[in-house]
């Protein structure tokens, strides 16, 4: 999984929002103050460089969509926080977050019951 830079992921989530789109309706997106039409396409081009943005062409005109999915792209950035800042151990994860004052009860519940359903499905 390719990591992105903050400029690139913001991208990414519009597209991921719009499915595809022209620079014009990407920039539609941001919030003011807008970025230059020249930054935003530059940006674009090197995601189509590292095979994130796929394109169709219409004349001089190009129409982007991404070539990952976001819970692609989500699953793959976990992964690597997980493995990189945790050896790769979810029981590391849930301590770091047992740690933490601002956990609430409901989502402690709510982790407590997915990781009893992660339990049935590996044990069948």
């Amino acid at each position: 999984m390719v990591n992105l830079t903050k400029a690139e992921e913001k991208i990414m989530k519009l597209l991921w929002e719009l499915k595809k789109g022209f620079i014009k309706d990407i920039l539609e997106k941001f919030p003011d103050p807008k970025p230059p039409y020249n930054s935003v396409s530059t940006i674009v081009r090197v995601l189509v460089k590292k095979e994130i943005v796929g394109f169709n062409k219409y004349g001089g005109t190009y129409e982007y969509y991404p070539l990952i999915s976001k819970d692609e792209y989500r699953k793959g950035q976990l992964g690597n926080l997980v493995n990189g800042y945790f050896n790769n151990s979810l029981s590391q994860v849930v301590n770091f977050f047992s740690e933490s004052k601002n956990v609430k009860i409901d989502e402690v519940d709510e982790a407590i019951k997915m990781l009893e359903e992660l339990k049935k499905k590996k044990n069948g």
